[in-house]
């Protein structure tokens, strides 16, 4: 720990493209890039399966084939493609964002089926029999009283994959991950216990914003209940 902080208070390591500053905002962009994405394909999908109550065998199985395979694996077997694709990019960037939508794409989706299919039947049969329409029902009924678990599952990716995404400096790709690669490779305590360090606390911070996200969401649903 000594070490971390000798290398924090070297103002050399916060400025520049390999300075924390740099590779915080390198790590958070790919992150939240990463996230994005896997929502924009696992909350349609999810919310379909969870309102219809078909398919959910199959979001199960998806659910196990992403969290079966390794993310190092998974950008092992991105790589030959993506670099054939962009030389660039295509060896570190294309392949850890690939692999890290895999990596999210299971607690989002799956929460976002269960948490739906799993709104009280009784409530769901009053709104048809209100006459609305199966769209309406799932917008103002199933999603804002899910909508908690699907935070959960979010909050449950958005963690993995702020940890996960250091394997990418493995291939150069840098970010958080590269101080800890570098300073294992330098033999270098203090950059690698300060890689981990800022890894651990952006998890850190994550987790306890999605969870009072969380949280709040849940209260208003707690206080009809009772």
């Amino acid at each position: 720990m000594i070490a971390a902080v000798t290398w924090f208070s070297d103002p050399a390591h916060w400025s520049g493209q390999n300075g924390v500053p740099y590779r915080l905002f390198q790590h958070v962009g790919i992150s939240l890039v990463s996230v994005l994405i896997a929502m924009a394909i696992a909350l349609p999908l999810g919310l379909y399966i969870g309102h219809t109550r078909r398919g959910q065998a199959f979001a199960v199985n998806l659910a196990n084939v992403g969290r079966a395979i390794p993310s190092l694996a998974a950008i092992a077997i991105v790589v030959p493609f993506t670099q054939a694709l962009d030389p660039g990019p295509g060896f570190n960037l294309y392949p850890t964002v690939i692999a890290m939508i895999v990596l999210a794409i299971p607690p989002i989706l799956v929460n976002t089926y269960a948490g739906v299919s799993g709104v009280d039947a009784d409530l769901v049969e009053s709104a048809r029999a209100m006459g609305m329409t199966e769209r309406q029902v799932l917008t103002r009924v199933e999603v804002p009283v899910a909508i908690p678990i699907i935070v959960g599952g979010i909050r449950s990716a958005s963690v993995q994959v702020i940890a996960t995404a250091t394997l990418g400096a493995i291939y150069g790709l840098g970010a958080l991950g590269g101080f800890i690669v570098e300073g294992v490779a330098q033999n270098d305590d203090g950059q690698l216990f300060a890689g981990v360090l800022l890894v651990a606390l952006l998890a850190l911070l994550a987790e306890g914003g999605l969870a009072l996200v969380q949280r709040r969401l849940a209260a208003p649903i707690a206080a009809r209940a009772t």
